[in-house]
């Protein structure tokens, strides 16, 4: 089953191009400068905290106490988030995941939420998640770095672990995110010093050698190429081996100043929650 909650989309193709910070080349202390600045610009705009009500109703409905977070980077939006949410019974725990983590990122977000949220060790692939991480599979504004069959693997990989899963993406192939992500990478000359946590390499590849800005300008406007619309989203859960999983996919927006959010949640049939 499927639910869309806005009108079919026309215009730009996906392109499936590179974005630079993902790249195994890519050197670590600046992709964490890039995954900070990422995280900064979350917790200022709390660009996902519309989609909270969406969570809850997963949550309540598969009555998980655990979160798997996957391509967290410095931690994404969960330490708003995680304020927002509540277990039943209680004890929500988040498990912060990632390829490449962002560890002093990570730890900072773990301090803040009192230990609610936590890193699991290690390198994890959102098309190979370790058979230990139970729990309900999440994904922010990281689903579209992957080409069709990679996210085809990923959703597959979910439901043969017979978990559920949320993908969440503020990014759109729509000129006006496009042109939020131009404002985003002109407001980090302004925001850079209160950027936790500091570091004086931040300040030299904002201010004095611009990696860090450009970079987030051509991977974020690429993000925006890259990101799967609703149809689409549609047509990769139709090759899934999966009849016993119930699919919720659409666009989420209260108002015209809020970002809108696409969306994908799959739970097993038996549990599938209710999306309004």
């Amino acid at each position: 089953m499927f639910t869309q909650h806005s009108p079919g989309q026309v215009g730009m193709r996906r392109v499936q191009f590179i974005e630079f910070h993902e790249q195994p080349w890519f050197p670590s202390s600046l992709r964490d400068g890039v995954t900070d600045a990422l995280q900064f610009g979350f917790h200022f705009l709390k660009a996902y905290a519309p989609i909270a009500p969406l969570l809850q109703s997963a949550l309540d409905s598969t009555r998980s106490r655990s979160i798997v977070d996957l391509c967290s980077g410095g931690g994404g939006p969960w330490l708003d988030l995680s304020r927002k949410l509540q277990a039943d019974p209680p004890g929500l725990h988040i498990w912060l995941t990632d390829k490449y983590p962002n560890l002093s990122a990570i730890e900072n977000v773990r301090a803040a939420s009192e230990n609610q949220i936590a890193f699991y060790p290690g390198s994890v692939e959102a098309m190979k998640v370790p058979g230990e991480l139970k729990g309900f599979r999440t994904m922010f504004t990281s689903f579209h770095h992957f080409s069709p069959e990679e996210a085809r693997a990923i959703l597959q990989n979910a439901v043969d672990a017979r978990e559920s899963i949320g993908i969440f993406e503020t990014a759109r192939r729509a000129p006006s995110t496009i042109g939020l992500v131009f404002a985003f990478a002109l407001m980090l000359f302004v925001c850079t010093p209160w950027i936790r946590p500091f570091r004086w390499s931040r300040l030299l590849w904002t201010y004095l050698v611009p990696i860090i800005p450009l970079v987030l300008l051509f991977d974020g406007v690429v993000s925006c190429l890259r990101t799967y619309r609703p149809q689409e989203l549609r047509e990769l859960v139709e090759e899934l081996t999966a009849s016993e999983y119930q699919w919720e996919i659409g666009e989420h927006s209260r108002s015209p100043v809020e970002l809108t959010i696409t969306y994908l949640i799959g739970c097993p049939r038996a549990i599938a929650p209710e999306v309004h």
